[in-house]
């Protein structure tokens, strides 16, 4: 067994943090309702952005209830998290299980960098969704299950370079960049670049990787 910095629990020596955030096991019908919802979600925010995604009409493009949606997805911010759950499945399986250095077998803070920079790539990509998910609720981004698999993840690795550092709290420092918001903001009205974005990851982790230094008065 080791040692897990991000929970406190032990866990078999080798073992991954489980990938999140995939459907549950549900009867054929619900299966079939939730595609139909997706994919009718999905050809919505294709045609007219994610600002238009709108509960009732999903339900009407689908051929299913209002209360159908809502059952399944809670709120919008749940139904968009859905639709962007695909690409959000793969990018889990590229970090837990996938090559190095985003994937296992890289040093501590050559995956930090990866895991960061690919965060930034996902972020940009489907940067409208997660602005629609995010602001639909104050808790969205972090009642949403993937925040604490990153969360967890990022602690971690943090542990490997600092032991002695509150690996939670850095982090969620480490994340607090890629909030929807903010990242649009440094995006659209802020004029930042993606290399900017990343650059400057590179130099918080440069802090990070040689961290220690005195303490102030």
């Amino acid at each position: 067994m080791t040692h897990d910095e991000a929970t406190g629990r032990r866990r078999p020596a080798g073992a991954e943090l489980p990938l999140v955030g995939g459907p549950p096991a549900e009867r054929a019908d619900a299966a079939q309702n939730r595609r139909r919802i997706l994919a009718a979600a999905a050809a919505m925010v294709a045609e007219r952005g994610p600002d238009a995604l709108s509960m009732d009409e999903v339900a009407k493009a689908a051929g299913v209830g209002v209360g159908t949606v809502y059952r399944r997805f809670g709120d919008r911010a749940g139904l968009a998290y859905a639709v962007i759950d695909e690409r959000e499945v793969q990018f889990q399986a590229a970090f837990l299980q996938g090559p190095p250095p985003l994937g296992p077998g890289a040093g501590a803070p050559e995956r930090i960098r990866a895991f960061l920079h690919a965060l930034v790539d996902r972020t940009e990509d489907q940067l409208g969704l997660l602005l629609v998910a995010e602001m639909d609720s104050a808790d969205a981004r972090f009642t949403e299950g993937s925040y604490e698999l990153y969360r967890q993840h990022l602690a971690l690795l943090v542990g490997r370079i600092r032991p002695e550092a509150d690996v939670r709290w850095l982090a969620d420092a480490l994340l607090a960049p890629l909030a929807a918001n903010l990242y649009g903001y440094q995006r659209r009205t802020g004029g930042m670049s993606v290399a900017r974005v990343k650059a400057g990851y590179d130099d918080l982790l440069a802090g990070l990787a040689h961290g220690g230094g005195a303490a102030g008065p």
